[in-house]
């Protein structure tokens, strides 16, 4: 087994300030009460100040979800979207919350043709690309549903609000906001006299906290109607936007069977449902099963790690999940899509056999995924045994970079995630949801809990999913997995279309990190992928993940082994 112990990152070329301690060396973080593990420090510790207080994962990923939106405004907060996944200990089940909004009711096709927008997107900028935010009600749904019942509303949004009201350093990462100066005149709620704030640099967001105080004190009312859903239809209407305050006050989260898919015959791995698209992790991973039981490639776990073998297998795998989930995947209350039937063996084994063990298959013409990184996604386990798996995001870094008056958010641009080709299933249309890209993950063994985990990043999340999964499968501990070197395959033409076609979407660039070896890098070159190598502040579209994984000891007793990602801020923590 390699480990990130192993690399001599002495030798690692890399002048990016911002990642030169990149992968750093980090032990895994044990703890047998609750773990919290996420991109931010301090949002690391308002979810263990609620495991504290006696709250179960659910109560303290709200926490911790929040605290985020303080620390990490770059990537999420109240104005964006949330999933969750649960696995309740006493019952050994798995719920699933998607916690996504929905487009305008009177956004339509002809409106933005009308406006100039000719393109195949809403642009990130543009504000009719806002969706109704779904984070403010999902985490008063998961409090409710999921929650211990031992801690208020009040006592989970404590730690965030205290660190907007009193201030807090930013870190490295996190320093961030050029976009805000010009996507509203708000901007002043976020950044620092004007400026991005430093790495180091504390700051305080007050108009934040009371945005968080009116949640607390008048539950999903405070943020859907009233003064906040005032602002933020004040402000999307003022830059040619639709959305009204019918939109807000009618919004819902979803409760939702979570889709899963057993791999090698003990591992199983939970997803959200489309609109997300966790069904491509699931694709993949079914795919992949498939190539080996059929012989079309050799066992996984004998091929060598990270290996232009290994490689090219998962790569061809994911390249034709792909092709399948971005057709496939939109609103299920707009169009039916068949979960069962692309899930099944016989499926899977038909998409199997267009896999080449020797070259890039050139046939594959859909699926060219856009990348981001800018979504945050943690993980929390309880002393009972419970595990939340919650993932947030923004989209688009700041989302559409806007804030609404006296609100201390920005609002997100998940709507530019629908397609404007007619005909298509995920097609814009008042009232619905677009396809998502950001996808908590679950897996249990034998019934049991096995990981809680995550790889935030656009795109790159299914990506992640298969193989940080798939690392832990071939021994590595949590940490190492997550160290690792990995790839994502990064956008192509605009999704499903003609150009794309024309443009060779079957062949979209493939990046991978540069700790992998040059020559791993040509032998796929001659294998037909369009192979680049990334290194710096390039590392970030490899996403930033999570994870907690259940140890089984002889002794019966509980456990935890969590691990952080070193390309991101944050750490694990366990509860004392």
């Amino acid at each position: 087994m390699v480990s990130a112990a192993r690399i001599d990152w002495t030798k690692v070329d890399d002048p990016s300030p911002v990642f030169q301690a990149f992968p750093s060396r980090r032990s895994v973080v044990y703890g047998t009460k609750g773990v919290v593990s996420s991109s931010q420090p301090l949002a690391t510790a308002a979810g263990l100040e609620i495991l504290n207080k006696g709250g179960n994962a659910a109560d303290a990923a709200v926490a911790t979800s929040a605290a985020l939106n303080v620390t990490e405004p770059c990537s999420c907060g109240i104005g964006g979207d949330a999933f969750c996944l649960f696995f309740d200990a006493k019952t050994k089940k798995v719920s699933a919350l998607n916690g996504s909004g929905r487009a305008p009711m009177n956004l339509t096709l002809d409106y933005l043709r009308q406006r100039g927008i000719s393109g195949t997107s809403i642009p990130l900028t543009d504000l009719n690309s806002v969706t109704v935010p779904g984070a403010a009600a999902a985490w008063i749904d998961t409090i409710e549903h999921l929650g211990s019942g031992k801690v208020s509303v009040a006592d989970i949004f404590d730690p965030a609000i205290r660190l907007a009201e009193n201030g807090h350093p930013v870190s490295e990462i996190a320093a961030d906001g050029e976009l805000l100066k010009t996507a509203s005149a708000n901007s002043d709620e976020i950044l620092l006299n004007g400026k991005a704030p430093r790495p180091g640099q504390a700051i305080k967001r007050p108009t934040l906290a009371q945005t968080f105080k009116e949640l607390v004190k008048h539950g999903k009312d405070g943020f859907y109607k009233g003064r906040v859903a005032q602002a933020i239809g004040d402000l999307v209407q003022s830059q040619g936007g639709v959305m009204d305050l019918g939109d807000l006050a009618n919004h819902t989260s979803t409760w939702v069977e979570p889709i899963k898919y057993t791999y090698a015959n003990d591992v199983t791995v939970y997803e959200c449902p489309p609109n997300g698209q966790g069904l491509t992790a699931l694709l993949a991973l079914g795919i992949l099963e498939a190539l080996q039981e059929r012989g079309f490639c050799r066992p996984l776990l004998e091929m060598e790690h990270n290996s232009p073998e290994y490689l090219h297998t998962l790569v061809e795998a994911l390249r034709l999940a792909f092709a399948d989930s971005q057709w496939y995947v939109t609103d299920p209350d707009f169009s039916n899509i068949p979960v069962e039937e692309l899930l099944s063996k016989e499926y899977l084994v038909s998409r199997a056999m267009l896999f080449n063990p020797h070259k890039a298959n050139p046939e594959v013409i859909r699926g060219s995924p856009v990348n981001s990184s800018d979504t945050v996604y943690f993980t929390v386990t309880d002393q009972w045994g419970n595990a939340c798996s919650y993932i947030q995001s923004n989209y688009a870094g700041f989302g559409t970079g806007a804030i609404p008056k006296g609100c201390g958010f920005t609002l997100q641009n998940r709507g530019s995630n629908f397609t404007l080709i007619e005909n298509h299933p995920n097609v814009l249309q008042g009232g619905k949801r677009p396809y998502h890209t950001i996808i908590p993950a679950l897996a249990t063994r034998n019934g049991e809990l096995f990981l809680s985990y995550g790889v935030m990043g656009g795109f790159m999340q299914p990506q992640g999913h298969v193989q940080v999964l798939l690392n832990i499968l071939r021994g590595f501990t949590v940490q190492a997995a997550l160290d690792a070197p990995r790839f994502c395959i990064s956008p192509g033409m605009p999704r499903g279309t003609d150009a794309g076609k024309a443009a060779g979407d079957a062949n979209s660039e493939v990046y991978f990190e540069d700790l992998i070896p040059k020559v791993t890098i040509e032998k796929l070159k001659s294998m037909g992928h369009d192979a680049r190598v990334v290194g710096g502040a390039g590392r970030g579209m490899m996403g930033r993940g999570q994870i907690i994984q259940k140890l089984h000891t002889q002794s019966g007793e509980l456990v935890w082994a969590a691990g952080s990602d070193p390309r991101a801020d944050g750490h694990a923590a366990p509860q004392v």
